[in-house]
């Protein structure tokens, strides 16, 4: 019961936290900052994730306003209709099995992990996104966009799909060979899994 009551508390607190009109720091920073330096990290050079990279930033090398918009939108059909050959093609490549391993080791504290190229189209996720674009978003534009180093953890929200208050972290992914930026990774946190 103690438990129960103290993850209570927890639940509280979070909801107090993140209440509109209490515009606060995200108060998980700490933990946050300590799951990616220790967890995701350390696997952001293996060879899967690069190779996945720099393959498709080689695909898109050129690629037109008009193109990313009409792939981001395909993808938001085809989320809407549960798949298609745009999703499937992305959940089937070996960077997503990679990705959706990595999350299922993390029993929970991870809701979803994506990896974008350097002009912002998802390259492999654990889980469906609902757009493939993410170049007009902060989550990009804070870090590839921003230069190898770079780091962006957004406010904690209550996420009605997952039932859970989740932040999203989000750093540059750099070739290892070059030091040079070539995409980057979003990790949604469960931050009530922090405790």
């Amino acid at each position: 019961m103690h438990n129960r009551v103290k993850g209570l508390v927890a639940v509280v607190a979070i909801a107090v936290a993140v209440s509109p009109g209490l515009a606060m720091a995200n108060e998980f920073r700490p933990q946050i900052e300590r799951l990616m330096a220790d967890q995701i990290e350390p696997w952001l050079t293996e060879p899967t994730v690069i190779a996945a990279i720099k393959a498709q930033n080689v695909e898109h090398a050129g690629i037109s306003a008009e193109t990313i918009q009409a792939l981001d939108t395909q993808w938001q059909q085809e989320a809407a209709a549960g798949s298609g050959p745009l999703i499937d093609a992305v959940l089937g490549n070996p960077l997503s099995a990679f990705l959706t391993e990595k999350k299922q080791a993390l029993d929970g504290t991870v809701s979803e992990i994506f990896v974008m190229d350097n002009v912002g189209l998802n390259v492999g996720q654990s889980d469906v996104t609902s757009d493939y674009w993410q170049g007009d978003e902060a989550k990009w534009q804070k870090t590839y966009a921003a230069g190898p180093g770079e780091h962006f953890i957004d406010d904690v929200e209550f996420d009605d799909s997952a039932e859970a208050f989740l932040s999203q972290v989000s750093a540059t992914i750099v070739d290892p060979e070059t030091g040079e930026a070539i995409g980057a990774i979003t990790v949604g946190v469960n931050v009530e899994k922090l405790f």
